[in-house]
């Protein structure tokens, strides 16, 4: 039977799995989909359409499936999909999608969204990525799989963040993260490789050593971009790693930070 509290609202044209909990003062509205084992503290807000997996924690004050904060909304039916195993700190927004975008926004699976982190409309999050406090995403934005933003990090519209890279606290990122690279600054340049990261990962020395080498192709040798691109494919192309870092430029529309 699921678990609401009497002093909780929920639409009944709300749809929670029997195991959901619900706390005091929470509202859901209708369109609302909740699956198995997903607990919500007391005092959220949660708006459909909104679609949430199994087995998330969503704490108070957190506010998701809210319409999205764009001028060009015009209360189109888009959707926000949140996946399962996650954990959404206090006070984090999350809004939907938007007609002009792709109609979504879309978060993967055990990710932790800590305190005040805000994910605007139409962005996808994939899997196992770590928001510290404050971080916050505008419109468009992707991040890939193991990557990490530190508090206080804000990406600008239509960026894209690579798979396990690591934006340090306060950076403020106008341009793509390549996957396993390290930035920071305001506004943020690369540091250097994720090598912290990528061991706690699993990542071989000789896996890491290539993404070594490829950081310097790509940053150090002042190269164009186009010319790093081809000397990454000459030179590593026997690296599967190397090869992600290639289909990211390849890929890329708001240009490489460098």
């Amino acid at each position: 039977m699921t678990k609401v509290h009497p002093q909780a609202l929920v639409d009944p044209k709300a749809s929670l799995a029997e195991d959901v909990e619900v706390g005091p003062f929470t509202v859901i509205g209708p369109g609302v989909e909740i699956d198995s084992g997903t607990w919500v503290g007391p005092h959220a807000v949660l708006r459909g359409p909104l679609q949430i997996g199994r087995d998330n924690r969503i704490y108070q004050f957190a506010a998701l499936g809210e319409a999205p904060q764009h001028k060009g909304y015009k209360d189109e039916p888009t959707l926000l999909k949140i996946g399962h195993g996650n954990t959404i700190r206090e006070f984090v927004t999350c809004h939907r999608g938007t007609a002009q975008g792709r109609g979504e926004t879309r978060i993967g699976d055990n990710n932790w969204l800590m305190a005040y982190c805000h994910i605007a409309h139409d962005c996808s999050l994939g899997d196992n990525l770590l928001f510290a406090n404050s971080a916050s995403l505008a419109g468009h934005v992707d991040v890939g799989d193991n990557a990490t933003l530190g508090g206080f990090a804000l990406v600008h519209q239509f960026c894209r963040v690579g798979s396990y890279a690591f934006c340090g606290f306060g950076s403020g990122i106008n341009r793509d993260v390549p996957p396993f690279v390290t930035v920071s600054g305001q506004m943020a340049v690369p540091r250097g490789v994720n090598s912290v990261g990528l061991r706690r990962h699993g990542f071989s020395a000789e896996r890491i050593t290539a993404i070594k080498r490829a950081y310097k192709i790509l940053y150090r040798r002042g190269l164009r971009l186009e010319d790093a691109r081809d000397a990454l494919s000459d030179q590593l192309s026997d690296s599967a790693d190397v090869r992600q870092m290639v289909d990211f430029l390849d890929s890329s529309k708001r240009g490489l930070l460098r």
